[in-house]
């Protein structure tokens, strides 16, 4: 018996551009039309499109050439569609009639790496074969249509020479497919020869080429034709194709003239179109299997925020599969991967985040668009977000010149220069005097230190991480007090409070600035007396002995302004003060830098009993202190988060 098949051929590939209309239609031929053909798809001299021409072992494909958007931008669900066409199929031969043809719709209007014969023009032996144990097809149904009047069911043949015209149309909120069959001379059915409830949302994608394809083996010669065409997106096709105006078809040897074949013919027809079904179970397989690979988690209360969020399979793809030489760096938040997007070349720093808690998610992912929205030339962008399974990807504009802490630290790196290291100091009071005070919401940046300060391809300082490690905050119980920051930079309240203020980001400043310009560690156990362990005391002492300058890089040699230096080391000194009130704030920090306003004389402020090691001693920091006595800044757990990024080649955020 023969068997119709619609097959709706999903291809993995690169999504084609937008479209820009939803829908078409060609009732007088397709003459002059810009069709994308290939193989032995032709247009004759009076319209007809044909998809082969009696040449065995061969196959045709003719591709509307622009794509159409088959997924709700607002929800990502299938929309409906509909589509019309009248075909006709000329056999050559009495027995052999060719392997069929398809309707197709597919994200790629490339099929050069199809084959013919069994795979129809649309998959190649690669594509898990055909020969799948138990694949059956979805739903088949014998060649025919239902009549009107009484239903009764009337059979047909598809080889008959004789046009014949089918209606496929897809129901995007009931999710039912339709097709039915009839001949032309016959109104379309109200009863569909085959009709099905599937979901094509996790199918589709959203920019789609539609079109036909057909194929040839080795024994067999017929041309497929097709006379007519209608396409609408978003309803069904209400422009009937005018059967008159339609193309005529060529005069062949009529095959009913041959009854003794006629059986053969029934059986050969039938197996192809049963191939047709195994197909499109075969591909739907591993459609499906591509899916779940790139499966994303994505809520409702997420659509608001869909401009911000990156597809998994486009990092994917942008970071060669997370591929381990991509890796930039890895931190306490997770690694960083060097990525390239696809579609337009741009570089970017992704950073795999793991969130076996979802409390508290929603808040986060807001605060991660709203910290989107920052714009300042010293912080690094935050673009977007992508959520999937246990893990949460962040993708931030890449900083060629990695992290400033290898250039510090890192004997391969080049030493930097005095106005580099002074420009880099003021670049980042600069982006955080905007996360402060300039822009709408007060930003604690939380983390600061020289591993947190990406520079770009021109050496200019941009601050990276702000404002992540509430992430940890979300995923922890709140009754629980958790400091988040990097030992050696942390404020000695925070011990106490747990609470991070602009004071205590300002005192992580001051010893950033120390750092820079010093080129020592916040923190070197190595070294035995204690005044030396801790910067900030160290340069304290020299302060108090009046040797400051004694303090400063060793690989700055005399290359430097010593006005300057005195400004940014006492500076430092002010800053990590361990009384909050007695902290600048970051306008007035910018403002002594850029000589707006004076620095207050050292010796007024307390600083006679000042020692940070004592203090963070007293503080509950002793355990630390006393259980690493040989190592330098390594990470800690004592009521602290260690946020601490280190990093293979200088690049982590």
């Amino acid at each position: 018996m023969q068997l119709l098949k619609v097959l709706l051929w999903i291809l993995m590939a690169e999504l084609a551009t937008s479209a820009t209309v939803d829908s078409f239609i060609f009732t007088n031929g397709f003459t002059n039309t810009k069709f994308i053909l290939d193989g032995v798809a032709s247009i004759t001299e009076n319209g007809i499109l044909k998809l082969t021409n009696g040449t065995k072992q061969s196959m045709g494909h003719a591709i509307h050439p622009t794509p159409f958007h088959f997924l709700q931008p607002s929800t990502g669900k299938a929309v409906s569609f509909s589509t019309t066409f009248v075909f006709a199929i000329i056999p050559q031969d009495p027995v052999y009639y060719g392997d069929g043809m398809a309707f197709f719709i597919a994200p790629t209007a490339n099929f050069s790496t199809a084959m013919a014969r069994k795979f129809l023009g649309l998959c190649n032996s690669s594509d898990n074969g055909i020969d799948i144990n138990g694949v059956k097809s979805n739903l088949s149904h014998h060649a025919g249509y239902f009549d009107d009047q009484n239903g009764e069911f009337h059979n047909l043949s598809l080889v008959s020479e004789e046009p014949m015209q089918v209606w496929v149309d897809y129901d995007g909120g009931e999710m039912k497919l339709n097709v039915t069959l009839s001949p032309i001379q016959i109104p379309k059915p109200k009863r569909p020869l085959l009709s099905m409830v599937v979901n094509l949302s996790s199918i589709l994608f959203n920019s789609m080429y539609v079109g036909f394809s057909s194929s040839t083996g080795t024994l067999v010669t017929s041309d497929h034709c097709i006379l007519g065409w209608s396409f609408k997106l978003n309803g069904l096709v209400t422009e009937a194709l005018n059967i008159s105006t339609l193309p005529s078809l060529p005069e062949h040897a009529a095959i009913k003239e041959n009854p003794k074949y006629l059986t053969t013919i029934w059986l050969t027809v039938g197996s192809v179109f049963l191939l047709m079904g195994m197909a499109i179970a075969v591909v739907l397989i591993i459609v499906r299997r591509r899916r779940i690979k790139f499966a994303e988690l994505v809520e409702d209360w997420e659509l608001q925020y869909s401009t911000h969020r990156f597809s998994y399979k486009t990092l994917f793809k942008a970071t060669k599969g997370f591929n381990d030489k991509q890796l930039l760096g890895v931190g306490g938040f997770g690694k960083v991967y060097k990525g390239s997007l696809p579609k337009s070349n741009t570089q970017v720093a992704v950073k795999r985040v793991s969130h076996e808690s979802r409390q508290g998610m929603t808040e986060f992912i807001a605060e991660i668009v709203t910290l989107g929205r920052l714009r300042h030339r010293n912080l690094v962008q935050l673009l977007g977000y992508c959520r999937r399974k246990g893990e949460l990807l962040l993708v931030y504009d890449y900083m060629p010149n990695g992290n400033l802490g290898s250039f510090l630290h890192c004997k391969d790196r080049p030493a930097l220069n005095w106005p580099q290291r002074l420009h880099i100091i003021k670049g980042v009071a600069s982006g955080l005097e905007y996360l402060h005070e300039d822009w709408e919401q007060v930003v604690i940046h939380r983390d600061i230190k020289t591993n947190n300060v990406l520079l770009d391809s021109e050496l200019n300082g941009r601050l990276s991480d702000f404002g992540l490690a509430r992430l940890y905050d979300h995923d922890m119980d709140p009754q629980t007090t958790n400091v988040a920051g990097t030992m050696g930079y942390i404020a000695p309240e925070l011990a106490r409070t747990g609470r991070p203020t602009t004071l205590t980001d300002v005192f992580a400043f001051g010893v950033f600035v120390l750092e820079v310009a010093c080129g020592r560690r916040p923190l070197d156990f190595k070294l035995k007396d204690d005044n030396q362990i801790v910067l900030v005391d160290w340069v304290l002492e020299n302060w108090k002995k009046e040797t400051i300058l004694d303090s400063i890089d060793q690989r700055l040699g005399d290359e430097y302004n010593v006005d300057e230096m005195k400004l940014v080391l006492e500076l430092g000194l002010l800053c990590s003060h361990t009384l909050p009130a007695l902290r600048p704030s970051m306008k007035q920090v910018v403002q002594c830098l850029n000589g707006d306003a004076q620095l207050p004389p050292l010796s007024s402020l307390a600083f006679s009993n000042f020692n940070l090691l004592t203090l963070q001693k007293n503080e509950g920091f002793d355990k630390y202190v006393l259980s690493h006595p040989t190592s330098s800044i390594a990470s800690y757990e004592f009521n602290i988060t260690d946020l601490r990024s280190t990093s293979s080649d200088g690049q982590s955020m």
